[in-house]
C-alpha cells in the first residue's frame, strides 16, 4: 500500500483476515484423514439441523452454510458430518487474534475467523500493509495450522471484497492506483447490504456493475433507494470512512431452540417458554452488571420457513409477558412450529460508560 497523502492525512492501510472454512479447517488440522474428503461441521438432520460450515471438497457438491443438513446430504450422501468444538474453534481463534495483536490494537473482530485490522500506524514490516498481511498468514499457517486469506484496501468496504478474491489461501491488494479500475468492473452484488431484491431492482436499471452505477446522480438513487442510494453512489466510487471499531457493543441477548418434531399448536409452544426463559436468564446473568434491559423480544419460525418477531419495551419483562408476546406472533401464521427465540433488548451505554465486551463472552 502507497504512503501517499491526502487531504485527510495518511492514506488508510485496512486488512480484512478471513479463515478459510474455519471450523471445517480446525477439525481437518486434528485428523488429516478428513482433508480431501467432503465434510461438514452441523446439526444432525433427523434434529432439524443446519450446516455451519464445509470444507472446499464438500462445496464442489453445492454445499454451503445455512443449508440444511438433510438437503446437504441429499446432495452429498458420503458426506461425513461432525458435530463441531465450539470451545477448539474458540481457543484457535484467540490464537489468531493474539498473532493479530502483534502488529496493531486497531482491530475489529466480525467473528471467530474474521477481523478487520487498521495497520496505517503500523512501523512492522517497513509500514507496507502487504508485506503485515503476508507475515500474518505465515504465522497463522505454522502456529494455528489453518490458512486465512487477506485483503489489502484503503478502505473496509475494499479489504473485504479483497479477501474472498483468492480464496482458498490467498492475497489480494487494492492499491490507491488500481482502486477505480477494479470498482469498475466490480459486480454490484459484491456490495454489502445488496440482496436480492436490491440486485433486482438495479439490475431492472441496467446496472450490473460498479461502473454502471456510477452514471447515476447521488440524487437519482436516493430518490429510488432511499439512504440506502447514498451508500450505493459512495461505495462504487470507493467512498467509504468507516473506522475500525476497536468495541462492539452488545445491542440484545437471545436464545432460540429448533424443535426435531413441529410444535402443532399455541398451547404446546407455550409449554416451551419457562425452560427458554431459563436459559435466557443464565445467558443474561453474564452481562446484567453491565447492562440494563429496555426490551423483550418473540421469534417464531413457521414449519414452511416463514418467521415473525414481536417485541415490546419493557424495563422488567416476565414469563407471563413472553406468552402475550408468544401468542401475538402465532396468531400471525396460526400453523406449526419449528423454531423459538426469546431475546431481551439492552439499554445502550451513555459514551461515558461504555464498556467494551470480549469477544468470547
Amino acid at each position: 500500500m502507497s504512503d501517499e497523502q491526502t487531504t485527510s492525512g495518511p492514506q488508510r492501510k485496512i486488512i480484512h483476515c478471513d479463515c478459510d472454512c474455519f471450523f471445517a479447517a480446525v477439525e481437518m488440522r486434528d485428523d488429516p484423514s478428513l482433508t480431501d474428503i467432503p465434510i461438514a461441521i452441523g446439526g444432525s438432520s433427523d434434529r432439524r439441523g443446519v450446516i455451519s460450515t464445509c470444507n472446499y471438497p464438500a462445496r464442489k457438491f453445492g454445499i454451503h452454510s445455512a443449508m440444511s443438513t438433510a438437503k446437504a446430504l441429499m446432495k452429498c450422501p458420503q458426506l461425513r458430518l461432525l458435530p463441531g468444538n465450539m470451545e477448539k474453534y474458540r481457543q484457535a481463534s484467540q490464537q489468531i487474534m493474539n498473532i493479530y495483536q502483534d502488529y496493531t490494537d486497531l482491530i475489529e473482530p466480525l467473528s471467530l475467523d474474521e477481523a478487520f485490522l487498521d495497520v496505517t500506524g503500523s512501523e512492522h514490516c517497513g509500514g507496507s500493509a502487504t508485506l503485515i498481511a503476508e507475515e500474518i498468514r505465515a504465522r497463522v499457517v505454522a502456529e494455528v495450522g489453518i490458512t486465512i486469506s487477506a485483503g489489502v484496501a484503503g478502505n473496509k468496504f475494499l479489504a473485504k471484497i479483497a479477501s474472498d478474491w483468492r480464496k482458498p489461501d490467498g492475497l489480494f491488494v487494492v492499491t490507491p492506483q488500481d482502486m477505480d479500475d477494479f470498482i469498475e468492473t466490480l459486480a454490484v452484488s459484491k456490495i454489502f447490504g445488496v440482496g436480492k431484491v436490491t440486485a433486482a431492482k438495479l439490475h431492472d436499471m441496467g446496472i450490473e456493475t460498479c461502473g454502471q452505477l456510477r452514471s447515476f446522480s447521488l440524487a437519482q438513487l436516493v430518490d429510488r433507494f432511499g439512504r440506502f442510494g447514498k451508500r450505493l453512489y459512495e461505495l462504487s466510487r470507493g467512498i467509504d470512512e468507516r473506522p475500525v471499531k476497536v468495541s462492539r457493543e452488545r445491542k440484545s441477548i437471545s436464545v432460540e431452540h429448533t424443535y426435531p418434531q413441529d410444535l402443532q399448536d399455541l398451547k404446546t409452544c407455550l409449554q416451551q417458554l419457562p425452560i427458554l426463559m431459563q436459559e435466557l436468564q443464565r445467558r443474561y446473568g453474564k452481562h446484567k452488571e453491565q447492562r440494563d434491559i429496555s426490551g423483550a423480544v418473540v421469534k417464531l419460525k413457521f414449519h414452511d420457513f416463514s418467521q415473525t418477531t414481536v417485541e415490546l419495551s419493557t424495563l422488567t419483562p416476565n414469563l407471563a409477558l413472553y406468552q402475550q408476546l408468544c401468542e401475538q406472533a402465532w396468531l400471525r401464521g396460526e400453523r406449526p412450529v419449528r423454531l423459538i427465540g426469546l431475546g431481551y433488548r439492552l439499554v445502550e451505554h451513555k459514551p461515558q460508560q461504555g464498556v467494551q465486551l470480549s469477544l468470547f463472552e
